[in-house]
């Protein structure tokens, strides 16, 4: 993703990720989809073979293309959310 820089030199002011932890992303993602069924949006093993948050973290965290599909699946499912209101 890239930054971009406002006036006051903050350079997050466009990011909606900013200040949203990974535990917090994939926390929703899994009570919205469940773990099989993220795997089947998200096809990567750490959903797919004995999913667990620590398992999942640590290989996202290590990870940036995994990473930025879970990102872009939250940031999709927030749009959508946002829609509904």
């Amino acid at each position: 993703m890239e930054k971009e820089t406002n006036q006051s030199g903050n350079t997050q002011a466009n990011n909606p990720l900013h200040g949203v932890r990974l535990d917090t992303v994939l926390n929703y993602l899994v009570n919205k989809y469940g773990w099989e069924v993220l795997g089947q949006k998200i096809n990567i093993r750490c959903f797919t073979s004995n999913p667990s948050m620590n398992s999942s973290l640590k290989f996202l965290r290590n990870t940036p293309w995994a990473r930025e599909r879970v990102e872009s699946l939250y940031l999709y499912n927030l749009r959508k959310d946002e829609q509904r209101r």
